[in-house]
């Protein structure tokens, strides 16, 4: 009988400066591969320099809430997501989890979740009370994923963004923490 081996666990950590290269080389990669997933045009992207993603890091934010999170397989990352703080004062209480990526070669082995699980424990433990987020319409993985975490749909944004010439809805999600 054959037994398959499961994977080895993904580390899923905050992402450092010294590592922007590699987000974003995936970045990059994620945006070239799913154009219709991200809102961030993947020609523009490209243009810029890895430590462009620098203030994604929240160094400069000691109040917490904002932060990028990396999934690591040995040395190579294969998934991040970010979650940005506004900092004014009556929307503090909130943040907005963006540039949700796992790599194609590495989905469907749990990285997607590993990474919104440490996303939503840190934003709770920085003091943040709702998460929010917008998916695409028709990205039943990514709404299904996002859903079993506890995220709601509460709209839908028509038009959001145009691609080739053709528009695509966002669903706009959130969970309260």
């Amino acid at each position: 009988s054959s037994c398959r081996r499961m994977p080895e666990p993904v580390d899923v950590r905050r992402l450092r400066a010294l590592e922007l290269a590699d987000y974003k080389a995936l970045r990059d990669a994620m945006l070239a591969a799913h154009p219709d997933a991200f809102t961030s045009d993947a020609q523009a992207e490209s243009a810029r320099p890895a430590q462009a993603y620098l203030p994604r890091l929240g160094l400069d934010r000691p109040q917490g809430g904002h932060f990028t999170l990396g999934a690591w397989d040995g040395r190579a990352l294969v998934g991040a997501v970010s979650c940005e703080r506004d900092m004014r004062l009556k929307v503090r209480h909130v943040g907005h989890l963006i540039g949700m990526m796992v790599a194609d070669h590495a989905a469907g082995r749990g990285i997607g979740k590993a990474l919104l699980q440490e996303c939503v424990a840190l934003a709770r433990a920085d003091g943040l009370e709702v998460l929010t987020l917008s998916v695409t319409a028709g990205n039943a993985a990514a709404e299904h994923l996002y859903h079993r975490a506890g995220f709601v749909r509460y709209g839908t944004q028509p038009r959001a963004v145009k691609l080739d010439g053709r528009y695509h809805d966002k669903h706009l999600m959130i969970l309260s923490l």
